[in-house]
Parts: C-alpha cells; structure tokens; sequence
C-alpha cells in the first residue's frame, strides 16, 4: 500500500508543479498582452488551471503527504523531512500568492510587468531541486 500512496503522490506533486511553473508564464504573457481579446482568453486559461489542475493537485499532494508520514511516522524525527516541510510551505504561500495575482488579473488590476512575471516564475523551479535533493538524498 506504502509504494502506491508515494507513487501518486509523486504524480500529484508533479501535476502541480506543471501548474506552479505555468500559470506565472501565462501571467507572463497576458501581462503583455494589448487587446481584450487576448486579455480574456488568458483570464479563462488561468482560472481553468488554477482551479482544474493546481488546487486539487496541491490537495491530493498534502492529504498523501500526510498519509506517507502517518505511514512512517519515525520521518518526523529526521531533518531532511522538517527542511521539505518548510519548502512545502514555502510552495504554499506561492501557490495562495498566485490566486492573488489571478484575482488581479481577472479584475483587469494587474500593475506588474512581464519581467516581474519572468523572475516570479523562477521560484518553484529552485524549491523543486531542494525538495528533490532532500528526498533522495536525505543529507540531515
């Protein structure tokens, strides 16, 4: 049972970091973006993302996270588990901070640029490799 519940939650996890990495790059571009037309278009892909993939990914990721733990229970007493666990709230405020930002955007109140969305985007990417590094490896 152990091996199923890590299996998808390493599919949930991949599932929302596609969203966590694509949704600032759509803000990215409707940042750009001149015309209603295209302004639209992406206020409907950003909010079908967020609420079609990424929220219940970010819930199926947690609930199996918690399940593993509850699973092997003796994990809290490692570091490696308590630095992935501030990463994963790390990831949460990210997540809850682009709903913020899709909020904006969907009331036509965004006052960031393109570039400010370029660099924003970057963030999971660097928490995606610690988290990686901590699982496999296990340094502490």
């Amino acid at each position: 049972m152990y091996l199923w519940i890590k299996a998808f939650h390493i599919i949930a996890v991949v599932t929302w970091f596609a969203g966590l990495f694509y949704l600032p790059r759509l803000f990215v571009y409707h940042a750009q973006s001149e015309d209603g037309v295209s302004k639209e278009r992406f206020k409907i892909m950003e909010r079908k993302l967020y609420r079609g993939i990424m929220v219940p990914s970010m819930i199926v990721t947690i609930a199996l996270g918690i399940w593993l733990v509850v699973l092997a229970p003796a994990w809290l007493s490692q570091g490696w588990l308590h630095a992935k666990l501030t990463l994963v709230v790390a990831l949460l405020i990210y997540h809850f901070t682009c709903a913020a930002m899709l909020k904006q955007f969907a009331t036509d109140r965004n006052t960031r640029s393109h570039v400010f969305y370029r660099w924003f985007n970057e963030a999971p990417v660097l928490v995606l490799v610690l988290v990686v590094i901590l699982v496999v490896v296990k340094p502490f």
